[in-house]
Parts: C-alpha cells; sequence; structure tokens
C-alpha cells in the first residue's frame, strides 16, 4: 500500500497533473495514464504507463 503523504506529493510526470490510487494502478487525474505500482513503490516512468 502507499502512504498518504507520498500519494499527496505525487505527480504524473508526462503533465504534472495530481494522481490518485485506484487497486493497484497510481492513476492520473488530468491525463488518465496509469502508472505501476509494484512491490509497494510506484514505477513514475512514462514509458511504464498505460493509457
Amino acid at each position: 500500500m502507499i502512504d498518504e503523504e507520498l500519494l499527496a506529493i505525487l505527480a504524473c510526470p508526462a503533465c504534472q497533473g495530481e494522481v490518485q490510487l485506484k487497486e493497484d494502478k497510481i492513476i492520473c487525474c488530468k491525463c488518465g495514464l496509469k502508472y505501476p505500482v509494484r512491490e509497494g513503490i510506484p514505477v513514475m516512468l512514462t514509458d511504464e504507463a498505460e493509457k
């Protein structure tokens, strides 16, 4: 699980939009990219994101 304090400071690397955690993905509220969370660590790389 992602710590709420960490989630509050994360931003989408593609558009700098706010992100939220849904299931096992971090989703950008602005552009909709979905970033994976692996072993509790968010992988905030645009190459790893899903549309």
